[in-house]
């Protein structure tokens, strides 16, 4: 996936949705116009912006989208944005994509307002969209699957017993629920029917799954010479899909790695040996499998529309999770 060609694809529809982000950042409080310009300018992928508009285009009769697709594309970024700023601060992050973090750089106190700026941004740009009675329920709903996935993984950490179905309901409420408020959004947003709604909905929660499975293989992938350092989830006592797999194909040390992290802790001898048993017993091999299936799911999930070049980008976002390294 190029994405400097889809943002030209998308042209003056991409250069409004940044622009709708600024002025809903603007402040004449000189300190939170001065941080946001610098988590602006760390912006990353903005994929979940990206796939309101395509497919607000793909659903539309004519591929145009409306001045409502522009707002809910950037409710998206903005909303995707203060969960970062929250998650960092839960989770103790010192840096971000290279980067030092928001709260790393003023704070956790300020970070945490900074979050709830960017949240009560997106909800203003919800509000003055049409439409927005549904859309306010959709991105409401991600918000409260948001609170709870993290507050389910914290409690998993801490008792070591997620199993697969805890895994998706986690990645669900935490990265593929905003995957589909931003899609379906953008569908409806052009007056899409309820089956094109319902297949923006199934892409987005098929592509939102992939995407982070494809995350939690780069913790056993990664490096930093990948942009993305390895470990992490381990460190934390996170139980992801690498680990769950590597269980399945070697049970018979899975009761002694779930003590060790229920323990806390970990050292750094602790977490290379599991960092070595799922790569040495095929955790990642498995997580990849399933990673593909998801990426299939999304592509077939996109049948019901056109051929076009919205389309067609639709599917190279899927099938990136492939390949990336970041």
């Amino acid at each position: 996936m190029k994405g400097e060609e889809i943002r030209a694809f998308l042209g003056k529809d991409w250069t409004r949705v940044q622009e709708l982000i600024r002025s809903a950042l603007s402040s004449d409080i000189r300190l939170l116009n001065r941080v946001n310009r610098e988590v602006l300018s760390r912006s990353g992928k903005q994929l979940r912006p990206m796939v309101s508009l395509l497919m607000a285009m793909a659903c539309s009769q004519d591929g145009h989208v409306t001045e409502s697709s522009l707002r809910y594309a950037a409710a998206a970024e903005l909303l995707h944005n203060a969960t970062i700023m929250h998650d960092d601060v839960a989770d103790g992050s010192k840096t971000r994509r290279g980067a030092p973090t928001v709260s790393a750089r003023i704070g956790e106190r300020a970070a945490v307002l900074l979050g709830d700026f960017w949240l009560s941004r997106a909800v203003s740009e919800v509000m003055d969209a049409s439409h927005h009675d549904n859309v306010a329920r959709l991105f409401s709903k991600t918000l409260s699957d948001l609170s709870e996935g993290e507050m389910l993984q914290l409690q998993k950490s801490e008792d070591a017993d997620t199993c697969e179905e805890d895994y998706y309901r986690i990645i669900y409420c935490k990265t593929v629920s905003l995957f589909e408020a931003a899609s379906v959004s953008g569908a409806i947003s052009v007056d899409a029917t309820p089956e094109r709604q319902e297949a923006a909905a199934r892409y987005a929660g098929a592509l939102g799954t992939a995407f982070q499975i494809k995350d939690d293989i780069l913790d056993y992938q990664g490096g930093e010479s990948l942009g993305k350092p390895m470990g992490v989830d381990i460190r934390e006592g996170k139980i992801t899909l690498p680990l769950l797999g590597a269980f399945r194909n070697a049970p018979s040390s899975e009761r002694k790695i779930r003590k060790k992290l229920a323990g806390g802790g970990l050292s750094a001898d602790d977490c290379e040996r599991i960092m070595a048993y799922v790569k040495d017993n095929g955790g990642v091999e498995y997580a990849s499998s399933c990673l593909d299936r998801y990426i299939l799911e999304a592509e077939s999930a996109l049948d019901i529309f056109e051929d076009s070049p919205q389309k067609d980008y639709l599917v190279q976002i899927a099938a990136f999770n492939a390949y990336r390294k970041v």
